[in-house]
């Protein structure tokens, strides 16, 4: 395998940084500043090789927007371009989270909440440009649009990660049906430098780890393993990531009395605030838990406990991921379930990201303000980030928005 060149693991590193710093408003919005940054912007792929890659992501256990940021930087600079994403994207809001467990970082007053509310705004704004260009690309005939509409309508019914699972496996299944006429002859291959052994190696450790971090906590007082086991497999059981790890976090750390309800619920409030993946709140429990190991060790085990299985599997696949794409049902497959994607996009465009920010005309002016900016003018997300969040001052200091 051939060493990548240092230029582009640096490119990835900054490029994902960037992301880590100024990527509000959750997993699905996260995906969103991703197609804008190295779709449109860069051009590292296409819409439809992106499009596949969440689809597949969605599928697996773990933090589905960080393991999609890890994979881009695996396609441009290899093992150590998956490194540099993930540390890049995911370093930010760990420190934040850290330091708001040691209590110095607090938002307070009509600039700090105006902030905060401007960086809501953002998200709409992103996720906004995000579904429109997508629908472009993956709904350009009825069969596709109507399997977009059907998944808007099933993620509604059935909310949580069982309604986005249930989404695209249902898409993909009408994809089967609907979308054989769009079957091409040949399929753009998406490089991952995983080999086969590589990926079976991941796997092996993948359940190695899930089976015997249990055993050995169990066998060993060591509050250590207890908590390796604890995130490990909160990160290995979890579909949709986000939102969806905190009742698991909530029962491995408060019911065991390793973290109060009030720190918990602190940090949880925390961790809305702050950019990149909410898995990162494993590092605030990390910090604040009770017994032994806490603090920087604590945050940094448990941080890296809650990422590793996701990767693993991520590892696992992608070997096989391009033989997969080649095949023509797989491709039918593939266009029903890019559909459904796009579809659980829009949705998620109303609920929880419209309504947690647009609260009246002023955040809606904004909000368009920031999707023009992005769509006519070409601005890069983070610049339409640094205007939101000066115009949710504003719109706080005139409006009144509370604190």
């Amino acid at each position: 395998m051939t060493t990548p060149h240092p230029g582009r693991i640096q490119e990835v590193f900054r490029a994902f940084l960037m992301l880590g710093l100024t990527s509000f408003g959750g997993p699905i919005a996260h995906l969103g500043y991703f197609r804008t940054e190295f779709v449109a912007r860069r051009k590292w792929l296409s819409e439809k090789d992106y499009a596949d890659l969440v689809a597949l992501c969605q599928f697996l256990p773990g933090p589905a927007s960080s393991q999609v940021g890890f994979a881009l930087g695996l396609m441009r600079a290899g093992p150590w371009g998956a490194a540099m994403a993930w540390l890049a994207f995911t370093l930010p809001s760990a420190i934040i989270l850290v330091l708001f467990a040691f209590g110095a970082a607090v938002m307070e007053g009509p600039v700090g909440s105006g902030i905060i509310h401007g960086l809501k705004v953002a998200a709409v704004a992103i996720v906004a440009h995000a579904v429109w260009g997508m629908a472009r690309n993956l709904c350009p005939d009825r069969q596709r649009a109507a399997i977009a509409l059907a998944a808007v309508l099933v993620v509604v019914m059935v909310s949580g990660p069982l309604g986005q699972v249930a989404a695209i496996v249902a898409g993909g299944l009408a994809g089967l049906v609907l979308c054989r006429a769009a079957v091409e002859n040949t399929v753009s291959e998406v490089h991952f430098p995983v080999t086969r052994r590589a990926g079976g190696i991941a796997l092996a450790a993948f359940v190695l780890l899930l089976v015997g971090l249990p055993l050995l906590a169990w066998s060993t007082p060591s509050q250590t393993l207890a908590l390796l086991d604890a995130f490990y497999r909160a990160g290995a059981l979890v579909f949709g990531g986000g939102h969806v790890v905190l009742p698991l976090l909530e029962a491995e750390v408060v019911q065991s009395g390793w973290v109060t309800p009030d720190d918990f619920l602190a940090g949880y409030g925390a961790a809305q605030a702050v950019p990149g993946p909410l898995f990162t709140f494993a590092a605030y429990l990390g910090a604040v838990l009770e017994p032994l190991p806490n603090g920087l060790v604590g945050a940094t085990l448990a941080l890296l406990a809650i990422f590793v299985p996701g990767m693993l599997l991520l590892v696992a696949v992608l070997p096989f991921w391009n033989r997969f794409r080649q095949w023509a049902s797989a491709q039918s497959l593939m266009r029903g379930a890019n559909a459904a994607v796009v579809g659980i996009l829009g949705a998620a465009l109303y609920q929880p990201v419209w309504t947690s920010a647009i609260l009246g005309s002023h955040e809606f002016a904004l909000a368009l303000t920031g999707f023009l900016l992005l769509t006519i003018w070409k601005l890069p997300a983070w610049a339409v980030v640094a205007i939101m969040a000066l115009g949710g001052v504003l719109i706080s200091l005139v409006a009144g928005l509370p604190a």
